[in-house]
């Protein structure tokens, strides 16, 4: 940090002081991520690799994570995991916030008959049955695979953006300014994406970070009851459905998939926390910032 100024080093550790959490959660991510990037080349062996004579190992020099009931190395299997839940959880919320921005922007843009069609038929009776049901049963329809988790878990949870961005457009489209591109001529198109949707992004920013926790968890769950990626595929659900029977006698089978699932999401809610201070304005009046 010695080429930052001075006043740049002061307010980066009155920040951190104020906030660290942030630091917790941005260095967890970031670790994450870094796994996942390079588990092609850092990762120790091949995680699909079946190796019988070294299999239930403990934690060693060989096997920094031990290995599990058919020898591969948990470690691989961790980082190779940290690529696919990162991955999914990107995939999924993309979707999820695609499908929410142009229903709830329509509902709360547009309003009247279409706004009630599309909030009491559409979100309304999604947002009634539980997102994690809902995959389950579309998982189970389709089948496994990368594609089919993917549109299971957004059609289990872009309700809830939809949700959001709709109440963010109807508090925003009667404002001043918005009046005045309408006046000017604008389009209803250039009207949201030029004037609503900058000044809504941040709600929604929030809500897509605590929602990628939630999609790791999400694909966690799925996976640990065979919904999710097949086999051979790392996953950090399968490999805790894997360990089930070894909880006592190999328990690092257990805890070091727990641990990064854990400290995946943690690190998202962290985060959310983070944007949600930084991006507005009230609450970094209150912290200082």
């Amino acid at each position: 940090m010695s080429f930052l100024s001075p006043s740049t080093r002061s307010a980066l550790r009155n920040r951190v002081r104020r906030q660290p959490l942030a630091v917790v959660g941005i260095v967890l991510l970031a670790g994450f991520v870094l796994c996942g990037l390079t588990a092609p080349w850092l990762a120790p062996a091949n995680p699909a690799a079946i190796d019988l004579l070294h299999r239930l190992q403990g934690p060693s020099a060989a096997h920094l994570a031990g290995t599990d009931e058919l020898g591969r190395d948990t470690l691989s299997r961790l980082m190779w995991g940290a690529r696919l839940s990162l991955t999914i959880s990107v995939s999924v919320v993309a979707v999820s916030l695609a499908l929410g921005l142009a229903v709830g922007g329509l509902a709360g843009y547009l309003g009247g008959w279409i706004d009630t069609a599309l909030t009491t038929f559409a979100m309304n009776t999604f947002l009634a049955l539980p997102g994690i049901l809902l995959a389950i049963a579309f998982a189970a329809f389709l089948g496994p695979g990368f594609t089919n988790l993917v549109l299971a878990l957004a059609i289990g949870g872009w309700a809830g953006y939809a949700r959001l961005v709709r109440a963010q457009v109807m508090a925003v489209r009667d404002r001043e300014y918005v009046d005045a591109a309408r006046a000017l001529g604008a389009g209803g198109l250039r009207i949201f994406f030029r004037h609503i949707l900058p000044n809504i992004v941040q709600p929604v920013l929030v809500q897509a970070a605590i929602g990628m926790a939630g999609v790791i968890l999400a694909e966690a769950t799925l996976s640990f009851l065979g919904l999710g990626i097949p086999a051979p595929a790392p996953s950090w659900g399968s490999m805790l459905n894997d360990a089930r029977s070894h909880l006592f006698d190999s328990p690092h089978l257990v805890l070091f998939p727990a641990l990064a699932v854990a400290g995946a999401v943690l690190g998202f809610n962290f985060l959310g926390d983070t944007l949600r201070d930084e991006l507005d304005p009230r609450t970094r009046l209150e912290l200082g910032i």
